[in-house]
Parts: C-alpha cells; sequence; structure tokens
C-alpha cells in the first residue's frame, strides 16, 4: 500500500492553493507584488512563505530552467552537455559554459538573473505582507509570527547567498517596488547583508521535524551559515573557518532537529536519493514533491536518454539526452566504489530484468546501446578525446543517483530534490579544519571524511581505501567532494573555493587563468535595463 505522508500531504495543499507560474518571465522583478495582502489564518501566512520556495524549483533544481543548477555544474570539471550528432548544439550555449567562454549576452544566463530575482521579490513581498498583520486578529501568537517572519527572512538570505555567488556585486533590495533601479553594492557588504539576516533569525526558526519538510527549520539554518562561512574567504575577503565549524556542528550534533529523531548518516548508498528519501535520516533541506499530491518531480529530461531507455528502467518517461559524465570526471572513481556502481548507468543497456539489448534510435540505430566513457565519434572511426562537439547518443556515463522507482512503485515519482543532507557539514567541518592547520588534515578532520566514504567500499577494501592524515590532503579532499556530490549542484563553487576553477584542466578544458571567469557578467538586458546596475570586471 502506497505510504502517505502527511509532511506532503500538508505541503501539497498548501502549494496546490498558491499560483503557480515561473515560466515566461520576460521583465527582470527585484520585488513582485502579491494579488491579495489579507492573511486571515496561520496557514495562510505559510501559503506566503511557500510561494517563493516553490518558484525556487525553477532556478535551483535541476528540473528547472536553465538557471543556477545549469551554470553550477556545466561550467565545472564533472559535467557536461555536448553535441551528440544532430542534437544539442543549442546555438553553442552549452559548449561555451565548458569552455568558460560565455558573455554578457547569455540568454540562460539572463534567464537565471530574472528567475532568481523574481524569486527574491516573491521573498519580500512575503516578509511585507506577514509582518503588516496583527497576530491577535486572526488567532496567531506572536512568537508564532516571528517564526513564520523568521523562515522568510533567511529563506531571502538563501536566495542572496545564490545570487552573490554567482555575480558578485549586486543590489541588497529588501522593499517591494523600492528602489526602482537599485543600484549595486559591494560583495563584501552583500554578506555582511546575508549574515546579519541569518543571525538576526536563525534561532527563531523551529528545529527540523518531519512537519517541516520543504521549510526553513533550524537545521537548514545552521547548514546555510556553515556555507556562507565555508565561502567567506571568497565571498567577503575575510576567511571564517571557526565559525563554519560551529554552524557543521551545531547540525552534526542535531541541535536543529532533523527528520526522524536523530541526525545521522544514511547507511544506505541511495537512502537520500530513492522515491522515499523524506526518511532518509540524513536529509536536511529538500523538496517535498509528490506525483500522488499532482505535484511530482521531474528531474527527468536533462539526465535521462530518449525514450529507447523507458524500458531500462521500466518507467514512462523519458528525457532528451543532454547531460553526461565527462570521461576525465567518471575516472575519478575506483571500480571497486559502490557510487560507481550505483549512481550511473554505464555499459550495456538492457530492458528492465532481462538480457534483451535496448536498441540507440540516432547513430546507434538498430544496433545494441552501450554507454561508453568517451564523448566522440565513434561510428566514424574516431579515436583520442573527443570533443564538446563530436559526441553521439551513446556519449558518457549517466545520471542515475536519483530514483524514480520503477511504474508499478507505490512510490513512483515520490522523490524529493534534496538541498542539503548531513554529509555535506561534515565535509564542511573537515576542510575548515584542514584549512586552519595549513591544509593539512589531522585526525578528526580524518574520521569526518572516513565516515562518509566507508559506505562505499566492502568491509575487505576497507582498510586500503580508507583515509589517513598523510593521504587526505587538499587536492584529495576536493576530488572527494566531487565524488561525494557529483549531480548536486555545488562543483563549479567548490573549485572556485580551492583556486581550480579558472587554473585547471579537465577533459576537452584548458584553463583560462582569468580570475574574472570565477563571476559571471551581468545581463546585457539587465544592464540597459537598470542603469545603476555596474558590470563586474572583464566583461565590458
Amino acid at each position: 500500500m502506497k505510504k502517505i505522508h502527511y509532511k506532503k500531504m500538508s505541503f501539497a495543499i498548501a502549494v496546490l492553493l498558491l499560483t503557480i507560474g515561473c515560466t515566461d518571465l520576460e521583465e527582470t522583478t527585484y520585488s513582485e507584488l502579491s494579488a491579495s495582502n489579507f492573511y486571515k489564518t496561520e496557514l495562510e501566512l505559510i501559503q506566503a512563505n511557500l510561494r517563493p520556495f516553490t518558484h525556487m524549483q525553477a532556478w535551483l533544481a535541476w528540473s528547472g530552467q536553465s538557471a543556477y543548477y545549469y551554470h553550477n555544474e556545466l561550467s565545472a570539471d564533472q559535467t557536461a552537455w555536448p553535441q551528440k550528432g544532430r542534437h544539442a548544439y543549442d546555438n553553442g550555449d552549452h559548449i561555451r559554459q565548458h569552455y568558460h567562454t560565455w558573455t554578457q549576452e547569455e540568454g540562460r544566463l539572463n534567464n537565471a538573473w530574472r528567475l532568481m530575482w523574481t524569486g527574491l521579490g516573491y521573498v519580500n513581498t512575503a516578509i511585507e505582507n506577514i509582518e503588516a498583520v496583527d497576530p491577535e486578529s486572526i488567532g496567531v501568537e506572536p512568537e508564532r509570527l516571528a517564526s513564520i517572519v523568521a523562515e522568510a527572512k533567511v529563506l531571502r538570505a538563501y536566495h542572496y547567498m545564490k545570487i552573490m555567488d554567482m555575480w558578485g556585486n549586486v543590489p541588497i533590495v529588501t522593499q517591494v517596488g523600492i528602489p526602482t533601479d537599485p543600484v549595486t553594492v559591494p560583495r563584501n557588504e552583500v554578506f555582511a547583508f546575508i549574515e546579519q539576516e541569518m543571525l538576526e533569525n536563525v534561532e527563531k526558526l523551529q528545529p527540523l521535524s518531519p512537519t517541516l519538510i520543504g521549510r526553513m527549520s533550524r537545521a537548514v539554518g545552521y547548514s546555510i551559515l556553515s556555507e556562507l562561512y565555508l565561502n567567506a574567504e571568497i565571498w567577503s575577503g575575510t576567511p571564517r573557518w571557526d565559525d563554519a565549524i560551529e554552524y557543521a556542528d551545531k547540525v552534526i550534533d542535531g541541535e536543529g532537529g532533523s527528520l526522524t529523531g536523530t541526525m545521522e548518516l544514511d547507511l544506505d548508498p541511495l537512502g537520500p536519493y530513492n522515491n522515499t528519501n523524506e526518511d532518509s535520516p540524513e536529509n536536511i533541506f529538500q523538496f517535498p514533491f509528490s506525483k500522488v499530491n499532482d505535484f511530482p518531480y521531474d528531474w527527468r529530461s536533462f539526465y535521462m536518454g530518449f525514450s529507447n531507455m523507458k524500458a531500462a528502467l521500466n518507467v514512462d518517461f523519458s528525457g532528451n539526452n543532454a547531460f553526461v559524465v565527462i570521461p576525465t570526471a567518471f575516472d575519478a572513481y575506483k571500480e571497486n566504489d559502490i557510487r560507481k556502481q550505483e549512481w550511473f548507468l554505464f555499459g550495456p543497456q538492457y530492458e528492465k530484468g532481462t538480457t534483451i539489448p535496448i536498441l540507440g534510435s540516432e547513430e546507434y540505430g538498430g544496433q545494441p546501446l552501450i554507454y561508453v566513457n568517451n564523448i566522440r565519434k565513434n561510428t566514424q572511426g574516431e579515436t583520442g578525446e573527443g570533443s564538446m562537439t563530436n559526441g553521439e547518443e551513446n556519449s558518457g556515463a549517466r545520471f542515475h543517483k536519483y530514483r524514480s522507482g520503477e511504474i508499478d512503485d507505490p512510490n513512483y515519482l515520490e522523490g524529493d530534490y534534496v538541498i542539503y543532507r548531513l554529509t555535506e557539514l561534515l565535509f564542511n567541518k573537515a576542510e575548515a579544519i584542514m584549512r586552519k592547520n595549513g591544509g593539512v588534515a589531522n585526525q578528526e578532520a580524518v574520521d569526518l571524511i572516513n565516515q562518509s566514504k566507508v559506505r562505499y567500499f566492502t568491509a575487505a577494501d576497507w582498510p586500503t581505501e580508507m583515509y589517513n592524515t598523510s593521504t587526505l590532503t587538499m587536492d584529495e579532499l576536493l576530488a572527494e567532494r566531487g565524488r561525494e556530490f557529483i549531480f548536486e549542484g555545488m562543483r563549479r563553487t567548490d573549485l572556485i573555493r580551492f583556486g581550480k576553477f579558472t587554473t585547471s584542466a579537465w577533459w576537452d578544458h584548458t584553463p583560462s587563468n582569468d580570475i574574472n571567469r570565477t563571476l559571471y557578467p551581468i545581463p546585457l538586458r539587465q544592464l540597459q535595463a537598470n542603469p545603476n546596475l555596474v558590470q563586474n570586471p572583464g566583461y565590458n
């Protein structure tokens, strides 16, 4: 029998009462006026906070519209969207991401700006309207109202953190429609604003529990602060390693609550990503999708192969054969690593539960489809590295980290998209410890990373795979972070923090050594619309 989770039910009910229209946005919206400023119940106050959260899918998750996730993954060293035969040239958009040759005229970059600022406008609307409510008039305790306002302000800070990550110097807007053309503020001031908003509100949040799934809980707030401080040296000019550790510890120690009563790692390598992952003990912040409640998680199109893959997974969906794992990233996993075995589709593809091969439909039409670890025209006898323009329908290992379940599974397409999980806080703390120690691991840092890594090797293999204080170098920490968080939308940020984004080579990518490329340009259309915006260096 289908297990109905009331936390998903309540979220879905609130969502369905909202107007969700996140597409075809032609104007930059620094603030968004709501259709109604009148809230009469606590549920309506919560709905006001959920509106910007549901919109956030459009720019944060890979199911969105070529926004934050697209730019943070396709500019980095693990995934790419290469041209495959006659498909996916797309005006060279994805190729420029991989080569770091983007310009201020990128349409997808402009889309990211519009979506993220529109979402921030929704948050400002919610804050203004909720703060205007008289709690006594609707039967809500003042402390409860303050907690709901705190949720909105923490969500606003999260929006600003991601906007700052992409563009650096940006406006700070906290009022609906004021000012009309906001001025650019230096990145360190944006950082200070985010920090102040977080510190003033995080302790007003409720502890994470099943009823808080999909909302800003205290554990989410602590996770945001740990991420903020981990990147403080890049974002503000001043390292804050002790602060990153402090807030990681609060999550690790369970001070922010948990979904299952105890904050702990999931021993199942697929536990945080399967179609019942709302029960994973390590998940902290996630989009609570539910097909049963008419709010299914559409993760499929970017990573899923063409319709010929339906039978391989026994599902009723297909994709556009877009994202692939680049060869150097796939090679970063050892063969005995369970992640390599479970998180990717690779090699010959068969109809589910049979030895009947899946057949190709393009270059391999009528032939068995075999995903290979190269991106080149093998049908034409090409050898060597290949390139972003020489792919075929079988090029590259494919995503298989999140699982939808099979079509007859009672939890089919019920999986949630995870934004924060406990493993990230373990890595944050270990990295901060090592940076405080001159880039050298002590035993505490080693133990933190080994807690995560031990899940992916057999007991027989573990003695030779575990880290020690000599083998856990900064370079190895970055490599292990990549293996652990592949497909999770954070790789560009990590590479920048480790000083590798513009200086390292990877498959079909020559480093630019241009520090300006660590920020994206303000889209030209936005500069033309707002004369107070200032273009980032290197893009004039």
